[in-house]
């Protein structure tokens, strides 16, 4: 027996039966639901990291979609801000590293 404490993809169980092995599951209330989302958007985030692999950003994403869910924001809102924040800040496609700041007399 194998002990995970982890949010998993919808169809998980499902695979995990068709291989002939057993599982137990426990469907959350919205906040701990969030809460396992927060711990799951690091564990992408780091897996990222660790690998480069572009298939960790879908994971990522589809992660990022859950919490807006549950927060009530659609993703039409969600680039809506995304896009407001670029309009205002802008993106990332200069590649400026920011090194330090100062006033003139320093």
């Amino acid at each position: 027996m194998i002990e995970y404490d982890k949010l998993v993809r919808d169809k998980i169980p499902e695979v995990i039966e068709t291989s002939g092995k057993k599982c137990d599951i426990e469907v959350l209330s919205d906040e701990q639901y969030l809460e396992y989302l927060n711990k799951k958007i690091k564990e992408e985030v780091n897996e990222y990291l660790e690998s480069g692999e572009v298939e960790e950003l879908a994971d990522l994403e589809e992660v990022l979609r859950a919490i807006l869910v549950v927060k009530n924001v659609s993703y039409d809102e969600f680039e809506k801000i995304r896009i407001s924040k670029v309009e205002k800040r802008g993106a990332f496609e200069k590649k400026i590293l920011l090194k330090r700041t100062y006033s003139d007399g320093e």
